[in-house]
């Protein structure tokens, strides 16, 4: 299903049921039996780890777009609040609907309060390239080299074996994912820094098929939003 033909004016959680509902219908039940105790794993054990919160200090990273330029958080939030929005990889049917939604319901007023916008995924960038041609986003897409960025943040998670089994036998490999022998990514969040790196706002999705919804990443920089964070 591609992520154009989802309804435009629906929430992230919305299309997420669409593509719920698509995978029950073509996928073999035990590969939707792998997928959701995956992510029902990580929700459960979210709690119990240390991860980055409002107040923390992000560390002085730099990364790599895809078009090869590099960006530094302090440049990115030297005049004010700047949005990260973290995501697994390029192939991930959940991230192409997230980017292409933020790209329609988020970058608009972003743009137009001067507030950046950077997407960040561990994968390298000749991956990457992939899905900002797929969706002609507008901001920059990087990539978080060897996970440093993720790691420090706490965000990331290591596949559990039925997973790995999965991707393996579609040809995947660990490599495509994020550059090392690891099988990690990082779990999809949204932070928002102002200057000298503090967290503003954080909010991190253990269920990649939950993200945060556009109305709460624009209360946090109290612009104009009307929904709830992860809307039904």
């Amino acid at each position: 299903m591609n992520a154009d033909s989802f309804n435009t004016g629906a929430s992230l959680r919305s299309r997420f049921l669409e593509l719920e509902n698509e995978r029950k219908r073509s996928w073999a039940p035990e590969a939707l039996a792998v997928n959701a105790r995956q992510r029902a794993t990580l929700v459960a054990e979210h709690g119990l780890r240390s991860h980055i919160i409002v107040g923390d200090i992000l560390p002085p990273a730099v990364l790599t777009t895809v078009d090869g330029h590099t960006i530094a958080l302090d440049e990115l939030s030297a005049r004010g609040p700047a949005v990260l929005v973290f995501f697994r990889f390029a192939g991930c049917p959940a991230c192409n609907i997230t980017l292409p939604y933020y790209r329609d319901t988020l970058w608009p007023a972003l743009q137009a309060a001067h507030i950046p916008l950077l997407a960040i995924s561990p994968q390298p960038p000749a991956l990457l390239k992939e899905i900002v041609s797929r969706h002609e986003l507008p901001f920059p897409v990087a990539t978080d080299s060897n996970l440093g960025l993720s790691r420090a943040l706490g965000i990331t998670y290591v596949f559990d074996a039925p997973s790995r089994n999965a991707a393996e036998a579609k040809g995947g490999t660990s490599q495509g994912l994020n550059g090392t022998d690891a099988w990690e990514l990082p779990k999809p969040a949204v932070i928002v820094i102002g200057p000298g790196r503090v967290v503003q706002f954080v909010d991190i999705s253990p269920d990649w098929m939950d993200r945060t919804e556009t109305p709460a990443i624009l209360s946090a920089l109290e612009l104009p939003a009307k929904e709830s964070l992860h809307a039904i």
